[in-house]
């Protein structure tokens, strides 16, 4: 058993209104020492161990459904881990 950690960021030059949002939300409460925010998503899979090849499984799912690859970015991490 695996888990993936999965973050899908917008790509540089995209316009990020909820990121530009929590700027504003920080500076008006005084902490301008920020100055950017991007968001994005996280997310965890528990994936089973299968035949195929478990990189190339993860860049078919993040690419095909947890992203959209026009405007996104995603980098993932792979750790080994006890089922549940």
């Amino acid at each position: 058993m695996y888990k993936v950690k999965v973050y899908v960021t917008l790509r540089e030059g995209i316009l990020d209104p909820q990121g530009a949002a929590i700027n504003q939300s920080l500076v008006q409460l005084g902490y301008s020492e920020v100055q950017d925010v991007r968001a994005g998503k996280y997310l965890e899979l528990l994936v089973e161990k299968a035949d195929r090849d478990l990189d190339a499984f993860i860049r078919e799912v993040c690419g095909r459904v947890l992203s959209n690859p026009v405007i996104e970015d995603y980098r993932y991490e792979i750790e080994e881990c006890v089922a549940p």
